[in-house]
């Protein structure tokens, strides 16, 4: 019995190979391709997205919070915040007052960072902390959490350093805060006097003196939201 196949039946899986093997060809190529070009333009801006979201812990806290800050003098000229310390304690709701720590935890707080400074003139303290959130859409919506007129509560807890200047920093001293926003952080202050006396018993209100710390910590937050090009082939980037 002759068991060859029929003519047409194998120019029909002769012409199958073919198409299989071209089709393959171009997978082939096109995975290459794929494996082989750089990042596009979406996935550069996906990446920078990331590494901002994360600065807050890859970074080393003395580029968060440099050991000066330059600020505008109340009186003209420039001057420069000294750097105290720095809290190694990252937590959310200890790191704000009770009823703004509620907000932050429903919003997708991730941690606080704060580090308390001293003005040129060795009279207030500041304390700033930067709190990252999941997303700039829980950022938003927790900053509303906070004073926006200068007003200290809620706000910020005064991060205080034993055996420093700013040992009695406590919260009874706050006279002044702030906060501010951009991409996934908010940038919170809180003041008050070097001497520790309570709020409340300041005879003259003096907000001017308070000023420069919303400087400071525009500063911070400029460099903490501000995106770079990606360098895919650095160890900080995952393009």
């Amino acid at each position: 019995m002759d068991s060859a196949r029929p003519w047409p039946t194998l120019v029909a899986a002769s012409a199958l190979t073919l198409i299989c093997a071209v089709a393959a060809g171009v997978a082939g190529s096109a995975a290459g391709t794929e494996l082989t070009r750089g990042p596009s333009t979406a996935e550069l801006h996906a990446a920078a997205q990331r590494e901002i979201a994360e600065r807050w812990r890859a970074w080393p806290t003395g580029r968060i919070f440099p050991a000066t800050l330059p600020y505008a003098a109340e009186q003209g000229g420039r001057e420069r915040a000294r750097r105290i310390g720095i809290s190694p304690r990252t937590s959310c709701a200890d790191s704000v007052d009770a009823k703004a720590a509620t907000a932050l935890r429903t919003a997708g707080c991730r941690g606080v960072v704060r580090a308390t400074y001293i003005d040129a003139l060795r009279g207030v303290l500041v304390t700033i902390g930067v709190v990252a959130m999941r997303d700039e859409r829980g950022a938003l919506h927790a900053k509303s959490a906070f004073s926006d007129n200068g007003e200290p509560a809620p706000g910020l807890r005064p991060l205080a350093l034993r055996g420093t200047v700013a040992d009695r920093f406590t919260p009874v001293v706050r006279q002044a805060g702030s906060v501010r926003q951009a991409g996934p952080y908010l940038v919170l202050t809180t003041a008050g006097q070097v001497d520790g006396r309570p709020a409340d018993a300041v005879a003259e209100q003096r907000p001017a003196i308070f000023a420069f710390a919303t400087e400071i910590s525009e500063h911070v937050l400029s460099e903490l939201s501000t995106p770079r090009m990606p360098d895919c082939t650095a160890k900080e980037w995952t393009c």
